[in-house]
Formats: C-alpha cells, structure tokens, sequence
C-alpha cells in the first residue's frame, strides 16, 4: 500500500505526536517539547513545524506560546497514478486517497483527482519532481491553463496555448520543446500543488 505522499515519515512523525500531544492535554506542545521527544534540535524542529504548517497540517501563530495546533481537513482526492511529458499515465494498482492541505480550497460541485510528477518540464512554474498536482477533471481549457493532456505520444502536464486556431502545448522549461499535438484530449485542469520533499 502507499504511503500518505503529502508528508516524509518523519513529518507524519511529528505530525502524529502534536495531534496526539495535543489530544491528550489540551494544548500544543512547545518546540523544545517537541525536540525533546525527537532528541532533535529546536532550530531543526522549528523547520518540520514550518512546512507541515505551508502544507496545511498545522495552525499556528508565531506571536503565541503553544500556539501548534492540528489543522482539521476532511477534504480527500485519490492519487491516480503519475505524469511524465510524452509517456502514459502510470496508474497506481491500488489507489488510495490523500489529503488535501486546508489552504487549497476545491469546490465540492467538481470531480478532482491527483497524480505524482515525474520530471522537470515544468519547474520555472514551481511544479517540481514527484510533487503531486491536484486536477479538477474537465474535457475544455481557457488559454493559459495548466492541463493533463492526452496526445498521440502520450499523456503531459504542461500549459495549454491557441494561436490562430492552431494548439500548441507549452512546457515551462526552456529546455524542452512545445508541443504541436495531431490529436489532444484534455483530461483536467491544475488547480492545486502539493510539495511532496523537504
């Protein structure tokens, strides 16, 4: 089975022990606390602190003392498989759900699912290798989109262009080409990123 992709073992680690600390007495735990329980240093602490909170796992107010508390998020998508430029979708044999951090905020009346990135074709966009890209599924894009696209070399994620009735489909690295596709089939629209590394 796979793992929950939006955290390191050891951010779950932390993760788990502020919810259940938090559970247990009523209030957060402090940083020293935390580095106590890790035998870790504050400094270092403070930093998994930082990214479980950009990830939406945490609340937290850097002008309070114990002020780490879980953030509660029942929003789940299902990890679909993973996109690399110019290969099918690698499907994943038994999909499970992910979380979906609170500051992502998806309407309820779409349909949404979420694939793994192989690759750099995109990173002058920020979308990076093995983050995982959250996709509202829709068969049309505007101008300007990021998209999943069907061609007839394969699946991609890049940006979707129209010019004078032609389609290109545009990476966001100079390094590699824009795509002139004979056939596209558009599969969804970007909505979301998770950075899936520390």
């Amino acid at each position: 089975m796979r793992k929950n992709t939006n955290l390191t073992p050891k951010q779950k680690q932390i993760l788990d022990f502020v919810t259940s600390f938090y559970e247990t007495h009523g209030y957060a735990p402090s940083l020293a606390e935390i580095a106590r329980h890790f035998k870790k240093s504050v400094p270092t602490i403070h930093q998994y602190i930082e990214v479980l909170h950009r990830k939406g796992f945490l609340n937290k107010d850097k002008h309070l003392w114990r002020s780490i508390t879980p953030q509660s998020n029942n929003t789940k998508v299902f990890l679909l498989g993973y996109i690399a430029a110019g290969k099918p979708i690698e499907p994943i044999e038994n999909p499970e759900p992910i979380e979906v951090p609170a500051h992502i905020k998806l309407d309820k009346r779409n349909s949404y699912y979420a694939l793994e990135v192989k690759g750099d074709s995109m990173m002058d966009m920020g979308i990076l290798d093995n983050d995982i890209v959250l996709i509202r599924h829709q068969m049309t894009a505007d101008n300007g989109d990021v998209i999943v696209g069907i061609t007839e070399k394969g699946a991609t994620l890049k940006v979707f262009k129209k010019r004078n009735g032609a389609v290109f489909l545009e990476p966001s690295n100079k390094n590699y080409p824009i795509i002139k596709p004979k056939e596209l089939e558009i599969r969804g629209k970007l909505v979301g990123l998770i950075r899936n590394n520390l």
